[in-house]
């Protein structure tokens, strides 16, 4: 099969498609005959070594994390899906490439594409985890820092259904589409609380930051304690007393099934902001490192 590998850490150019043995699905796994893969910053963190003391890799190493399919092998313990059903999920091991083996799955709703499944898997997941470990409840205030993203718009979505006032930083050119979400929307960068105090006087009662930037001193400035502030993106956080959160991939994942029901209802989107065949997954993930697009950057396979 085709896949999306690299052997040595680089820029986007040491990423190549190669021809590697075909994937099996082990034992609570599946295999699907991938349709379309997500693009995430971590993948260009990891294939640049940003990230090789705390997450090192052994080359040839694979790509991405996320995807969506049609299952064609279903391994040994495995009920309640069959060879046919399209699904989207976590991969065991690469995303992008032809076949991927899938360690947690959901089946994805016949008026999502193949694309927008690609998009919410991770996004889905990581979005609900960290309102989660913030205990976000209706009747808050959130502020979002980053929030046209993969994760950033999940997180938006969901904390607009569970009832939360939601600001969310982006380029002045998104900000119409966060309106459409039902967020307060505000431009990024130094000077954030007082852009906040502008738009709301009500306190802000979480920080959420997906895109870095420096901004994690302000969130702590405006939540009030360092305790309601998590960062994904921000690796110096710590230092602020912030906890830098790496998404928990072990099935189940309930925010698959919040994001489904809630994409059923109208009330869950997913753009695509652009989509790239396998021997440019470098390029996408170069735009994914420049950051500001709305919505996801995503891989076509099949």
């Amino acid at each position: 099969m085709k896949a999306v590998q690299y052997k040595q850490y680089g820029g986007p150019e040491v990423l190549t498609v190669m021809d590697v043995p075909e994937a099996h699905a082990g034992a609570g796994q599946v295999r699907i005959a991938a349709r379309a893969a997500g693009v995430n910053p971590f993948d260009w963190k990891v294939r640049s070594g940003m990230m090789a003391a705390m997450m090192p890799v052994t080359f040839p190493a694979s790509v991405g994390s996320d995807a969506a399919g049609i299952v064609d092998e279903v391994g040994p313990g495995v009920t309640g899906v069959a060879v046919g059903d399209a699904v989207f999920g976590l991969a065991a091991g690469g995303a992008t490439q032809e076949q991927v083996v899938l360690a947690s799955w959901v089946r994805k709703p016949g008026t999502m594409s193949f694309e927008e499944a690609a998009g919410l898997a991770v996004g889905a997941v990581t979005a609900y985890q960290v309102l989660e470990l913030l205990g976000a409840t209706a009747g808050q205030t959130i502020l979002i820092n980053g929030a046209v993203g993969g994760v950033g718009l999940v997180a938006v979505q969901f904390a607009v259904a569970k009832g939360l006032t939601v600001i969310g930083t982006a380029s002045e050119k998104n900000h119409e589409f966060l309106r459409s979400l039902g967020a307060i929307p505000i431009t990024y960068g130094a000077g954030l609380a007082a852009r906040v105090q502008q738009v709301t006087t009500a306190p802000i009662d979480l920080g959420f930051d997906v895109a870095g930037h420096g901004a994690v001193p302000e969130l702590i400035q405006l939540t009030g304690s360092p305790d309601k502030v998590i960062t994904i993106a921000d690796f110096e956080a710590t230092k602020h007393g912030v906890k830098f959160f790496q998404t928990n991939m072990a099935a189940p994942q309930p925010g698959w099934a919040f994001a489904t029901k809630l994409f059923g209802e109208g009330k869950l989107r997913m753009p695509i902001a652009e989509t790239f065949p396998l021997a440019k997954t470098g390029e996408a993930q170069e735009k994914s490192q420049q950051g500001h697009a709305l919505g996801k950057y995503v891989i076509n396979i099949g």
